[in-house]
């Protein structure tokens, strides 16, 4: 069951961006696995992916003090004797199970100066202590950008607003202009894609105006975005049917006209 957990959560990692990456002490091999750089919304959650390996097996299931750090400030531990600065304390976590090799933290309420870099570091009782020093994590921090939108107009409006982020404990909350049945899926790539998708039958006072998607993310930042709402005018298919038909029938009929 471990070996099993592990495989899963490394692929989870590897799409998420990590690399297994390899640090060296003298006549040992450690492996650890994050990624270099991570972009994450100002006010909402980071989750960091972390595995690690080292080359003793043994003691898998032995209390394992591990913290992470940003030059000598500890940001993050599972051991109250590492003391994290208070400028973290209260919104990061080890989520990872250490004894299992996931070293995953979590970082709430992301402000522009988390920009880090960040690394980790683990102590195996009778073994040894060692410092991912040179396999760091850096947090790119930005502002909220428009959603993606698309729209297609048929019998029913279907409509979707997509936006992108890395914290799934605390997912973006999506509202619409227009009332319908709302949907909404997550799928993991590069970060979490989330899409919220509208389904209405429109009206005719419908047409011609805005279709707003607003995208709230942790109760602090929003974003909207917006497209019009065109009716397909199907008549027009059947008068460039025509027109068509016409030229062919009548050649010289469309040449007066076009003169």
């Amino acid at each position: 069951p471990v070996r099993s957990e592990n495989v899963h959560k490394e692929k989870k990692l590897m799409q998420t961006g990590g690399q297994m990456v390899e640090s060296m002490d003298p006549g040992q091999k450690w492996l650890i696995s994050v990624p270099p750089i991570i972009s994450v919304l100002e006010s909402t959650c980071v989750v960091i992916p972390c595995m690690y390996d080292y080359p003793k097996r043994g003691h898998l299931w032995e209390k394992r003090p591990a913290y992470w750090r940003r030059g000598d400030e500890i940001v993050a531990s599972n051991d109250p004797k590492f003391k994290v600065v208070q400028e973290y304390n209260g919104r990061s976590a080890i989520t990872g199970t250490i004894e299992r090799s996931i070293c995953t933290w979590q970082l709430d309420d992301v402000r522009e100066t988390d920009s880090g870099p960040f690394y980790f570091t683990i102590e195996i009782p009778k073994f040894t202590k060692f410092v991912f020093s040179k396999d760091t994590v850096a947090l790119n921090v930005f502002l909220p950008e428009p959603p993606v939108m698309t729209i297609e107009v048929s019998n029913k409006v279907t409509a979707t607003c997509t936006v992108t982020h890395v914290c799934p404990t605390s997912p973006p909350k999506f509202s619409w202009s227009h009332p319908g049945m709302t949907e909404t899926s997550t799928k993991l790539g590069n970060g979490w894609l989330t899409t919220s998708t509208l389904t209405f039958t429109p009206e005719e006072a419908d047409f011609n105006k805005p279709l707003n998607c607003k995208v709230n993310f942790n109760d602090k930042k929003t974003t909207e975005g917006s497209m019009l709402l065109v009716k397909k005018m199907e008549e027009f298919k059947h008068l460039r049917i025509l027109f068509i038909v016409g030229v062919h029938l009548f050649p010289s009929l469309f040449t007066t006209l076009v003169r």
